[in-house]
């Protein structure tokens, strides 16, 4: 509830506040509670000035007395009994009044916060931030944005009917949130980390390699990206690279990195590092992870923009893939595998496992 005396110095604000709660049958309400407000303080203060002069009385009735006037102090108590008869009156007009204020004030809303967007109802709140897990869909234009047409034919399922794509990585969920946004270049850089479900068409992936779990339509994976300074971008793209290494050799699984050339790298790519872990099986290195630095490519699509001390310019984007389960648990079984067919638990692990070493 609000202070009384701050809607009467502040009877504009709160109307405007009212306004922009859309609640306009309420604004009456504010002229009504200070009209009442002003006679309950007419009244209150009517009432302590015959206290006041009650009191004063009461004593000269006594001094009167002492002196044996009684005649002089019979009047006095005559005039003392009327301001009784009138206190009475006006004690039940302020509780009466004091009601009546108390209700409306109850029903005034409190001052929104400045920050708060002006809107009729939840169909026009503003979404600020998401936690957790991404969209399972995007639209088309941000798929557009942050991918080639020889990618999206690859790997992207399409929502027949529908504007709509299942993810093929939360990538494109983060990235798609900045989309039409002119950042102010003191908040950069934006770096976001996401789970999420992914849903690929995986074309063209044949063969005994390609099966069980090392390629599948629907899996999960850890992904980060960054939008950044142009100027910043190279110095992101090796951290990012190196999370997924290390989380890698954390689990002492043997890992390389293998920078993609030329006619590997996708059509928006300025350059691109693969991580790949080692299979005993295989006898061969397996991909694990991507890291990608697009340079302005998405952001350009995207229309990503930063406002910067020389003007607008584009921001540089890029993504990297830290671990997807289903091949990190491939290479982690396969190189952690003993001779008598437990698995060793890396150092990294143990303390999660209730300080186990191995698993039999």
């Amino acid at each position: 509830m609000l202070d009384l005396k701050f809607v009467r110095e502040n009877p504009e604000l709160v109307k405007q506040n009212i306004r922009n709660k859309f609640q306009e049958t309420k604004l009456p309400l504010v002229d009504e509670v200070i009209a009442l407000d002003a006679e309950n303080r007419a009244a209150q203060q009517e009432a302590d000035s015959l206290r006041a002069e009650r009191n004063r009385l009461s004593k000269q009735i006594g001094a009167l007395m002492a002196q044996k006037k009684k005649e002089e102090a019979e009047e006095l108590k005559q005039k003392v009994t009327s301001f009784s008869d009138r206190l009475a009156e006006l004690e039940e007009k302020e509780a009466e009044l004091g009601e009546k204020v108390k209700k409306i004030m109850m029903t005034i809303p409190n001052i929104i916060d400045p920050s708060v967007p002006i809107g009729r109802d939840d169909s026009e709140n503003v979404e600020v931030e998401r936690y957790g897990e991404p969209p399972f869909m995007i639209r088309s234009d941000v798929v557009t944005g942050v991918m080639s047409f020889a990618e999206m034919d690859a790997m992207m399922y399409k929502i027949e009917g529908e504007d709509l794509y299942l993810i093929g990585t939360s990538e494109h969920s983060m990235i798609g949130k900045f989309i039409d946004q002119i950042l102010p270049e003191e908040t950069l850089p934006h770096t976001l980390t996401s789970y999420s479900p992914c849903f690929r068409k995986e074309k063209g992936a044949h063969g005994i390699e390609e099966r069980g779990v090392y390629r599948i339509h629907q899996f999960e994976k850890q992904e980060m990206i960054v939008v950044c300074k142009p100027e910043e971008s190279m110095q992101w793209y090796d951290k990012l690279w190196q999370n997924t290494v290390d989380l890698f050799r954390s689990l002492d699984i043997p890992v390389r990195t293998l920078e993609c050339c030329s006619g590997d790298l996708a059509d928006l790519k300025v350059k691109s590092v693969d991580v790949e872990a080692w299979s005993p099986r295989q006898q061969k290195y397996f991909e694990v992870g991507s890291c990608s630095n697009l340079g302005d490519a998405q952001a350009r699509r995207l229309r990503i923009r930063v406002n910067g001390a020389d003007g607008k310019y584009f921001a540089h984007t890029l993504n990297n893939t830290v671990v997807a389960p289903p091949r990190m648990l491939i290479a982690f079984l396969e190189n952690n595998l003993q001779a008598d067919g437990s698995i060793r638990i890396p150092e990294a692990l143990r303390p999660y496992m209730g300080g186990k070493t191995e698993i039999r």
